[in-house]
């Protein structure tokens, strides 16, 4: 769905960030998911290099993106919102109840046992690149990746996706994950998760948000021009 600024829903994002960040940030989630449930929103844009609004802070205690607002409810973290807008999609959450269950499980599971894992790696090759201690933690950060790895691969097999053959929650969120690993070499050692993620990366509705938050970062390049 193309961004509304009169839509009733309304998520937060950075109008503008740095490259290696851009396409990556969080909103990118629940933009994701509002497509795959065909929700048009509204966009907030915050500057990523200044101070927040006082009354952001009512939204997103923590400062950052995104956070979400519809009708009936307020929200941060983008795993709490994408299960909000999964409520009423069986495009992302499947009414029968143990399938629902268990995409949840896969979204909380992107989250908590891989996503801290990915991240120890960014701060070392972005945030703390060149310092003694970021190259003597790297190699110990990259087994425990590949050993996560190593259990995701296992867990998906041959399925197209990690409950079967449908696409749910767990598989957007996972994806947003991995695609944190782009250009490390890491993922390509194991091919049935390369050929996932580039799968759920296919969706429409992926294409769709990916392209929704690289034009925000778009038009703060061109009014720096």
């Amino acid at each position: 769905m193309p961004v509304d600024p009169d839509a009733p829903v309304r998520i937060s994002a950075f109008n503008w960030v740095p490259p290696f960040a851009q396409g990556r940030v969080r909103d990118l989630r629940p933009r994701w998911a509002l497509e795959e449930a065909g929700i048009p929103y509204a966009v907030r844009k915050l500057d990523v290099m200044a101070e927040r609004p006082a009354d952001y802070f009512h939204e997103q205690p923590f400062g950052q993106v995104p956070s979400y607002h519809d009708e009936a409810v307020s929200l941060f973290e983008s795993g709490a919102i994408v299960l909000h807008i999964g409520r009423d999609c069986e495009a992302l959450l499947p009414a029968e109840p143990a399938a629902r269950a268990r995409s949840t499980a896969w979204l909380i599971a992107a989250l908590n046992s891989v996503e801290p894992f990915l991240m120890q790696l960014a701060t070392i090759d972005i945030f703390a690149a060149g310092e003694e201690w970021a190259k003597l933690r790297r190699p110990g950060v990259i087994e425990m990746i590949d050993k996560r790895l190593s259990r995701l691969s296992d867990a998906l097999g041959e399925k197209p996706y990690l409950d079967g053959e449908r696409f749910t929650a767990g598989d957007l969120m996972m994806t947003t994950v991995l695609r944190m690993l782009d250009g490390k070499g890491l993922l390509e050692r194991y091919p049935n998760l390369v050929a996932y993620k580039a799968r759920c990366e296919a969706r429409p509705a992926f294409q769709a948000a990916l392209a929704a938050q690289m034009a925000d970062f778009e038009e703060r390049q061109t009014a720096r021009m």
